[in-house]
């Protein structure tokens, strides 16, 4: 006989999710600490911030693989995300490592997108598409670059790649706002 039981948020799954988020201000100290021009502490930095995004990868799949996803876990993880690279931008836009209206742009975005989600979700949950994916894959990546210490010429590419992920951040916004305009203009009327 098997009986149906709520997974428990006390899960392997949930401790990686909010060890990433814990582990946010410590990327924000080693960030200050650096100044954005010791070698030592950027590195520090980069590596901390490749770690917790890799285990953003590992939470999810230890969720799904052993059949540990909870409504808490869909609510942390995204927060966990959005904590990461907010925090990062914002820093790097702090130290003038990149304009602050690119920050604005892209933290508008994953908010608005985030919080537009989360009101939705009674109705029904809206997963992360390949686009989604690619965007967060593609802002790890810019962003991992403009932490690291590279010496000219390569220190250039950080802009290109933030710039990529900027112009991905906001077409795959416009893309969640028209799916969700299209669900809800094929939804039948109601009337009471």
């Amino acid at each position: 006989m098997t009986t149906d039981q709520p997974v428990s948020p006390w899960n392997i799954a949930n401790v990686v999710t909010v060890a990433r988020i814990f582990l946010v201000p410590v990327f924000a100290v080693f960030v200050v600490l650096s100044g954005m021009e010791h070698t030592g502490w950027r590195v520090a930095a980069c590596v901390l911030f490749v770690f917790i995004s890799a285990t953003d990868f590992v939470d999810g799949w230890l969720a799904r693989s052993r059949g540990l996803v909870t409504d808490f876990g869909k609510l942390a993880d995204p927060i966990a995300d959005k904590a990461l690279i907010g925090t990062a931008l914002v820093l790097l836009s702090y130290y003038g490592d990149l304009a602050w209206w690119v920050t604005i742009v892209i933290l508008v975005r994953e908010l608005g997108i985030t919080v537009w989600r989360m009101t939705i979700a009674r109705r029904v949950v809206v997963a992360a598409d390949r686009g989604g994916k690619l965007k967060t894959v593609l802002q790890i990546t810019a962003v991992s670059w403009m932490l690291f210490p590279w010496m000219e010429p390569f220190d250039a590419v950080g802009p290109w790649l933030m710039y990529a992920a900027l112009i991905l951040t906001v077409l795959t916004g416009m893309d969640y706002l028209w799916k969700a305009f299209k669900s809800r203009e094929s939804e039948p009327n109601r009337t009471s």
